[in-house]
């Protein structure tokens, strides 16, 4: 059965980021929130279900770092998780909509500021709303045709703020020709108020008898692991890329164990009571590298599963 969950989601829009703003107005046209609040952070709406605020900030968000605690001590109102929503940006320029969670697994030194925010080795916990949005997304956007011109899509984690409560980016992308759109972000308004409760029965619901996938390998944008997601019910941690595991620095003989250990991690944060485990995309790894993985996952208690067996068990 699902589980019931009544939770406070804050969604963080920035004035510097245009398809930023561009998916805040399309949440503000669903209508529902009340007049503008001050914060310390910036000024925020809270909607009449008591299930979302909406904080839009001045700052570039992937630098915001503590926004959820100054956020949570201006305001008095404790949130389970964050959305934050973005644009996104690729060098192919395919229109997109995409969505994951944040940390910069992999990179050394650790604890060193990122480029793009956050920090090296840190990440913070996936929202467990990571699937149920994507899949409602998919469903939504191919309903309204807009999979015809967007890759519907999920990347590996990558870049900051560091936060600690369960974080996952919403975006639209790749340059301004898409984010601008307010069909694409109608589209995404309309998933975030369905799998958050505001459309339907205002309550969220998660299936808490569901199993939780951690993916490891692969491109940035994980295709195998996409297609097990959005083939099954299962929930979703991190999802981690070939490039942040590196097995051969030169200055740290295992980097590619610290990503796996923090993925393992972090998950475990955003879904404490569930049976979590690991799927390998088995060709981008040579067999030693994947036998390592294994056994580093097998000392964590994590299972691995394959493709094949996860989605038998759906």
């Amino acid at each position: 059965m699902p589980l019931r969950i009544n939770m406070v989601v804050l969604l963080v829009a920035s004035h510097s980021d245009e398809a930023s703003m561009t998916l805040c107005h399309a949440m503000l046209r669903l209508g529902g929130w009340s007049e503008e609040h001050f914060s310390a952070v910036g000024m925020y709406r809270v909607h009449d279900s008591g299930l979302a605020n909406l904080l839009l900030i001045d700052q570039i968000h992937i630098m915001a770092d503590g926004l959820d605690t100054d956020y949570e001590t201006s305001t008095g109102i404790e949130i389970s998780g964050i959305l934050i929503l973005s644009r996104h940006v690729s060098s192919s320029q395919t229109p997109a909509m995409t969505l994951h969670a944040i940390g910069i697994p992999g990179a050394l030194p650790y604890g060193e500021l990122g480029v793009s925010g956050g920090k090296n080795g840190i990440l913070v916990p996936p929202n467990p709303l990571f699937a149920p949005l994507f899949r409602t997304m998919c469903e939504l956007a191919i309903e309204r045709g807009l999979d015809k011109e967007f890759d519907l899509t999920m990347e590996t984690t990558h870049h900051g703020p560091v936060l600690s409560k369960p974080t996952l980016y919403i975006e639209i992308g790749s340059t301004d020709l898409e984010w601008g759109r307010e069909d694409v972000a109608d589209c995404w308004a309309s998933s975030i108020s369905h799998v958050l409760g505001i459309s339907n029965d205002g309550s969220t619901y998660i299936d808490e008898n569901a199993d939780v996938m951690i993916g490891f390998g692969g491109g940035h944008y994980a295709p195998r692991h996409k297609d097990i997601i959005r083939n099954s019910n299962l929930n979703l941690g991190h999802l981690i890329a070939n490039y942040s595991l590196t097995f051969d620095h030169p200055d740290s003989k295992e980097p590619w164990s610290s990503s796996v250990v923090a993925a393992v991690k972090s998950t475990q944060i955003s879904f404490p009571n569930s049976n979590i485990f690991a799927h390998l995309d088995r060709k981008s790894f040579k067999g030693w590298q994947r036998n390592a993985i294994i056994q580093k996952l097998e000392e964590l208690g994590i299972p691995v599963r394959r493709g094949k067996e996860i989605l038998q068990r759906e």
